[in-house]
């Protein structure tokens, strides 16, 4: 493993120390690959994944724009998935990733479409 990736999981790791999601109060993970962005919102009591989105659902893809742009498509769409599920506050986890770009683009869009945290 290179010496970015060992950094990355450490960082990773000393995140979810800290942050854990519960059935009132999911964890809304965020995972950052290079073209793609995917969001889950996960019950960590019961080691369940409520719902997701990602920049690959097909009414993102159908639309044009950048991958940042696109990350705040998925953002919007979870947070409405969310609201249709009545939760309305989550715990973010950047997922090792600095809160920039794409990561902070998705945590907008799903402020603008109503969760909290």
């Amino acid at each position: 493993m290179s010496n970015t990736l060992q950094k990355k999981q450490k960082i990773r790791y000393r995140i979810r120390k800290k942050v854990a999601g519960t059935a009132a109060k999911p964890r809304l993970s965020v995972f950052r690959s290079n073209n793609e962005l995917y969001l889950q919102l996960i019950n960590d009591d019961d080691s369940v994944t409520i719902t997701s989105a990602s920049t690959r659902d097909k009414d993102i893809v159908a639309q044009a724009g950048t991958k940042t742009e696109k990350s705040k498509l998925a953002g919007s769409a979870i947070g409405r998935k969310a609201l249709d599920l009545g939760v309305k506050e989550v715990v973010f986890d950047r997922g090792g990733s600095l809160y920039h770009g794409r990561v902070k683009a998705a945590a907008e869009g799903a402020r603008e479409a109503g969760l909290q945290f």
